[in-house]
């Protein structure tokens, strides 16, 4: 069974695109910010999308592994197409919604510490913000997809 899963073609494909897409994310940020920045090894968003890498990954490796005419991968080509709609789409709005209402607490602590007659009920430094980077642009997605396929493709001839 153990051995099952270290040949399981399609399962490493997609773990290895997802390492590989979180890792390009540091040093594309070095190179538009000049700063390292480690954390985004392990965050959500941002250039290219790791969860399209990783469905497109294991859709390219079950249509390889079971063809592509196969029901195993119409099954994974779905779930990628949904996975990747929903990362520029829903994830990517409630990112733009967090930054707005990331801004209205702000807005608002600085409100009350103007006036001098209300009493503060939260420390505006202990307020947790929302998370801002969840989702994905077009072409991050796009991006990530590509990337996904091109690991696939290189990956296969270690399983074959």
């Amino acid at each position: 069974m153990a051995n099952e899963l270290f040949d399981n073609f399609p399962l490493w494909a997609a773990l290895i695109a997802i390492g590989i897409a979180q890792f390009i994310k540091i040093p594309l940020h070095f190179f538009v910010t000049g700063k390292w920045h480690w954390p985004l090894l392990f965050s959500t968003g941002g250039m290219p999308s790791s969860h399209s890498s990783a469905v497109t990954a294991l859709s390219t490796a079950v249509g390889i592994r079971e063809g592509f005419g196969s029901n195993m991968f119409a099954i994974a080509a779905i779930l990628g197409i949904i996975v990747m709609f929903d990362a520029a789409g829903v994830r990517r709005h409630a990112g733009m919604q967090a930054v707005v209402l990331n801004k209205l607490v702000d807005e608002f602590n600085h409100l009350l510490e103007s006036m001098k007659t209300f009493k503060r009920r939260q420390n505006p430094e202990k307020t947790k913000k929302l998370k801002e980077l969840l989702g994905h642009q077009p072409t991050e997605v796009f991006a990530g997809g590509t990337l996904g396929i091109a690991v696939a493709l290189l990956v296969y001839p270690l399983f074959s």
